[in-house]
């Protein structure tokens, strides 16, 4: 078998960075395809967001897009439009919700979609300006573009999740897995920073059958591991499906505390959903 080693050093290939802009765009493509032929009953399709549909969840990838275009070529007026996002989430709950999704229930489902096919492209194209080492604003601090461009690969495919499960259609596992799963790797610190927790000195081993049936691995530990389909660890880390729910093989007591509260993206922290 094929054994695949994924590291955090692959961003310092130029290759990989083109690479991961060009899996960005076919991830986005693999969604528009999705919803491009929605009647307007089909965009109000309920998702396992609560409170979201479908229309919600193409709309807020068209907030969170424009909010990386200007983060890509305009560090102060990100910073204005972060101290605007940071002001709702202390005001309430439904300030938030409407600052991330109420201008899309303005709209009908195409104009949405295509609100957010013009503010995805925008984000590509100013990515694609950038050298992957430039370092580049975010909501949790400064990034190299190669990692703000996985984070957007990771947010496109998450609430495409969604959508794919609102609408009941098979979401195609991919290669492009591969940047997910590295992110939910790497943001294991953050994990435990988010809740006040220590991280313990132990790493953990992760193994995952990629859909090529090859191998992705991380880490050197022999008694904590993760093993198991690289689309379930990405469903888990993504916070898309509860553990109990995927067919991984969680032993030892670090991988099973760091499972149980994997969240492989920024903001608040968010607990698993209920198992089905």
């Amino acid at each position: 078998m094929l054994v695949t080693v994924h590291r955090a050093t692959v961003g310092a290939v130029p290759d990989a960075y083109s690479d991961l802009l060009d899996d960005l765009a076919d991830e986005q493509a693999s969604l528009d395809a999705a919803v491009e032929a929605l009647d307007e009953d089909g965009w109000l399709t309920p998702t396992p967001a609560e409170g979201w549909d479908v229309r919600d969840s193409i709309a807020h990838l068209a907030v969170s897009e424009d909010l990386a275009s200007t983060a890509a070529t305009d560090a102060d007026g990100f910073a204005a439009k972060l101290d605007e996002l940071m002001a709702s989430l202390a005001a309430s709950p439904a300030e938030l919700d409407a600052r991330l999704v109420g201008e899309g229930r303005s709209r009908t489902g195409r104009e949405v979609l295509e609100w957010w096919r013009a503010s995805r492209a925008a984000t590509i194209d100013a990515l694609r300006g950038h050298d992957a080492r430039t370092r580049l604003p975010w909501i949790v601090g400064e990034m190299s573009a190669m990692s703000f461009a996985t984070a957007r690969m990771m947010e496109t495919w998450a609430h495409g999740q969604d959508v794919f499960d609102g609408l009941g259609v098979e979401h195609p596992a991919t290669a492009r897995l591969r940047h997910i799963a590295d992110l939910g790797v790497r943001t294991r610190p953050h994990a435990y920073r988010g809740r006040g927790l220590d991280l313990p000195s132990e790493d953990v081993r992760v193994e995952l059958t990629a859909p090529d049936d090859s191998t992705w691995e991380w880490g050197e530990s022999t008694t904590n591991f993760v093993r198991g389909d690289a689309l379930d660890f990405c469903l888990v880390v993504t916070q898309r499906r509860n553990p109990a729910d995927t067919a991984l093989d969680v032993t030892g007591p670090v991988a099973r505390e760091w499972i149980d509260i994997a969240q492989a993206f920024a903001g608040p922290v968010t607990d698993h959903r209920p198992p089905a």
